[in-house]
């Protein structure tokens, strides 16, 4: 059984993975019509790409596909990979002498623990290639390839991890790219990735720009861009829960929420409920 994002059906994810110099990146893609889509950002410094248009009161409602990469904002180039990809096959928002894709993307600071390195165009449309609806692998793959925690002692490696959380027909999916300046726990208490050692806080060297979370939310209950946006809120609230401390002044955490539309309407409130269950469960997964 499928308990991953690609469970929600229209969204496929691929991988490019370069194991050598530790990164990657990470291609969601929509169904061809795209999604709606809103985002999420805390923290001074994420690194990101047509991060306005998601706003909600911006024009272009549907995006094509979502990247997430290693690379910091080198790695956005990866993201023009994709769009070439989508590009090719006539996928795009419609204007008069093409159809142009909507590709918003978002980075990681991943040179602590590999080169000064990042994924190009080629290698996001080699991850836009590969992807498909099988279940997400989780743990040092794609964009997590060069993930970590804990770093304001020393880094721990994390991950990329994906879950599903459901209530009846009401599915959500969530995949989570986990990069993080603290430690990740579990929704319990116990510790799962990083140190826990509050006194190290007191003496610790951090880089502003070198941490970041992102997380991507995908459903089919139809939302407009304004509900997807208080969804991707919800998102950034469930990763408190799970990573401490979170949007750190360090820290430049993103939550993207797409909805295929193609399942039946649901309470905002229940939505909101699973987003987080499923963002959750998603960090959880990227760090076991």
């Amino acid at each position: 059984m499928n308990t991953t994002l690609t469970a929600i059906p229209g969204l496929r994810v691929g991988h490019w993975t370069d194991r050598r110099r530790v990164t990657g990146v990470t291609a969601i893609l929509c169904p061809e019509e795209g999604c709606v889509a809103s985002a999420s950002f805390l923290g001074p410094a994420p690194g990101s790409r047509e991060a306005v248009l998601l706003e909600p009161q911006k024009k272009v409602e549907r995006i094509h596909a979502l990247v997430f990469s290693g690379g910091s904002a080198m790695g956005l180039e990866a993201a023009s990979g994709v769009a070439r990809y989508l590009f090719e096959r006539g996928v795009g928002h419609p204007t008069r002498l093409a159809a142009v894709p909507i590709v918003p993307a978002a980075v990681i600071y991943d040179y602590l623990v590999g080169e000064v390195a990042w994924p190009d165009a080629e290698a996001g449309y080699q991850a836009a290639a590969a992807a498909s609806a099988e279940p997400v692998p989780p743990g040092l793959v794609g964009a997590g390839t060069g993930a970590t925690c804990g770093k304001y002692l020393k880094p721990v490696p994390t991950g990329l991890g994906s879950a599903l959380a459901r209530a009846g027909e009401v599915r959500v999916g969530a995949l989570a790219v986990v990069n993080p300046v603290g430690d990740v726990y579990a929704p319990d208490g116990r510790l799962l990735a990083g140190h826990g050692d509050r006194a190290a806080w007191l003496t610790a060297q951090l880089g502003a720009g070198e941490n970041t979370t992102l997380l991507a939310v995908g459903l089919e209950a139809p939302v407009g861009k304004a509900e997807a946006r208080m969804l991707a809120d919800a998102a950034q609230t469930a990763l408190a829960r799970v990573v401490r401390p979170s949007h750190t002044l360090w820290d430049g955490d993103a939550a993207f929420v797409l909805s295929t539309g193609a399942g039946k309407p649901a309470p905002l409130g229940l939505l909101g409920l699973l987003v987080q269950e499923a963002v959750e469960r998603a960090v959880v997964a990227a760090v076991r």
